[in-house]
């Protein structure tokens, strides 16, 4: 799926920013990723991060940070980056960059993102990313920059009161920035995390994802500042979204079944980041640290061949709760 083509309101001419943002925005996005970290190793109740640091050949690092055999997570990462390099136009064209056309573009990129997979089967799995997106000319002047980024929640059992207490947490923090927002969002996220070679089914049951968003950019009119504001609150906003539902999934009890179906759709979820995933892509053709591109891989997963479920079960029900829906009920367009 190309994403970068869409939506186009998210793409609107303007002008390009007359200064340089790149030490406050790194500063920004290491912040957020100290309050992440603090944040998941205090929903663990027992576990710990190790950190370790890289350098990009071409330019820049970063820093992952990763749980493994956590009390509540069997793995989790927490990853930060700051890279930057030239690209061939062509591929600075397929990142939705503008003003590179022809000639080498220089690009940099920061962000911080996280995947954790819990040892229960009735927690979801949680995804959240943001960043900042630049492309320069051969003289330094800055042709485009964007945000991006976003957070989903893949389930493995049918707990139809998490997901639409996920989404309207979601829809809430949208909504203090424009009411526009969460439905646009919702959209592409429902849109984007899809296994297409599995007959378009759903990752998860999705939640707000969105890239180039641009400073006064229709028809949010977003100034830089505000659209960072935005991008800063989906960084926080699994306080509202996930520990409530990780605080009361956590102690359920669960069988080999659930652990069994958990690995298959686990499965799965590989399945998207290797295949379909821009981020995975971006980061292997960019000669980023093949070891936190590949983070967000769970520890243990299934293969089965063709699994069949019956009409009723736990597990046909989480299939046909995977179905994009409208989980807040009032939805409103931008």
């Amino acid at each position: 799926m190309t994403v970068a083509t869409h939506p186009d309101e998210l793409r609107a001419a303007a002008p390009a920013p007359a200064v340089n943002r790149r030490s406050d925005v790194t500063r920004w996005i290491a912040g957020l990723h100290d309050e992440l970290t603090s944040f998941f190793g205090r929903l663990d109740r027992g576990g710990t991060f190790t950190e370790d640091r890289w350098e990009r050949p071409g330019g820049g690092g970063g820093v992952a940070r990763v749980m493994t055999d956590g009390v509540t997570f069997e793995k989790a990462g927490i990853n930060r980056s700051a890279v930057m390099g030239v690209l061939p136009a062509a591929a600075a064209q397929r990142l939705g960059g503008r003003g590179a056309a022809t000639g080498s573009t220089h690009f940099f990129a920061t962000g911080v993102s996280l995947v954790v997979h819990p040892r229960s089967p009735k927690v979801p799995t949680v995804h959240l990313n943001v960043r900042y997106f630049e492309l320069t000319d051969e003289a330094g002047n800055i042709t485009d920059c964007w945000f991006g980024g976003g957070t989903d929640l893949t389930p493995f059992y049918p707990h139809e009161d998490d997901a639409r207490a996920f989404h309207m947490a979601l829809r809430d923090m949208c909504d203090r920035h424009h009411t526009g927002l969460y439905s646009t969002c919702k959209k592409w996220c429902d849109e984007y995390f899809v296994n297409t070679h599995r007959d378009n089914e759903a990752r998860g049951i999705g939640g707000v994802f969105f890239d180039h968003l641009r400073a006064e950019a229709e028809p949010y009119h977003l100034d830089f500042e505000s659209a960072q504001a935005f991008v800063t609150d989906v960084a926080r906003v699994l306080r509202q979204a996930y520990e409530p539902i990780v605080d009361r999934r956590r102690d359920e009890a669960f069988g080999d079944a659930e652990r069994e179906f958990q690995l298959v759709r686990r499965g799965r979820y590989v399945e998207f980041n290797l295949v379909h995933d821009r981020g995975t892509t971006f980061g292997l053709q960019t000669n980023a640290r093949v070891e936190s591109v590949l983070m967000s891989l769970p520890p243990l997963a299934m293969w089965q061949y063709a699994p069949r479920y019956s009409p009723g079960s736990f597990e046909a029900r989480l299939q046909r709760m995977l179905e994009p829906r409208d989980w807040v009920g009032d939805v409103t367009g931008a």
